[in-house]
């Protein structure tokens, strides 16, 4: 047993060599989220994403929680215009004016759809039938960038209110929060996540 621990773990090729990434996909990447809070910060650090590699993202993730109130929907919601301008004005974060009013517009999209699902987890994990789908993913060159559910949960999204939330935005949303189980087959964290596979 102490032997195989000591052997190198087979990681998904995509976070190989960086610490910082490395952790996030041995910690979080693709574990089932059902908790609306966090469900809200991985989308909204998702829209902050669109057309820029998730690494950046994540070396800016704790800035973005001190700036955005800890991803608070409810505070986020109200945001005024001073505060708005604030976060432009702030070095730390990805300071695109589009997505930064999105955020504000898409936590008022989020309380709506609380609102009338009970949940906004309830409403998301509708989509895959309350259960992560589990791909067999060899190469994480082979995992799609989109598919027919991500396509169908970017427009019911959009319908509702939500900006930058394309389907490939929102597939990786789901690979984020375990909607999809995309580790790689060999990863091993693919059977850790779902170990009655």
């Amino acid at each position: 047993m102490n032997s195989s621990l000591k052997r190198k773990k087979h990681r998904c090729g995509w976070c190989e060599g960086d610490p910082l990434y490395e952790a996030y996909h041995d910690t979080e990447w693709g574990v089932p989220v059902y908790d609306d809070q966090r469900i809200f910060e991985f989308l909204i650090l998702e829209t902050f994403q669109a057309g820029l590699s998730w690494i950046t993202v994540l070396r800016k993730r704790e800035n973005f929680r001190e700036a955005f109130d800890d991803f608070d929907y409810k505070k986020m919601a109200v945001y005024s215009e001073e505060k708005i301008q604030e976060l432009l004005a702030n070095p730390g974060i990805i300071r695109n004016k589009l997505k930064v009013r999105s955020a504000v517009n898409n936590a008022q999209a989020f309380i709506k759809i609380k609102e009338e699902f009970g949940s906004f987890s309830k409403y998301i994990w509708s989509f895959v039938n309350g259960q992560p789908i589990q791909n067999n993913v060899e190469n994480y060159k082979e995992a799609p960038a989109t598919t027919k559910i991500s396509d169908k949960l970017s427009k019911d999204l959009k319908k509702r209110g939500f900006k930058f939330v394309g389907s490939t935005v929102v597939y990786a949303h789901m690979q984020a929060t375990g909607m999809v189980n995309d580790h790689e087959i060999k990863c091993f964290r693919y059977k850790e996540i779902h170990p009655d596979l």
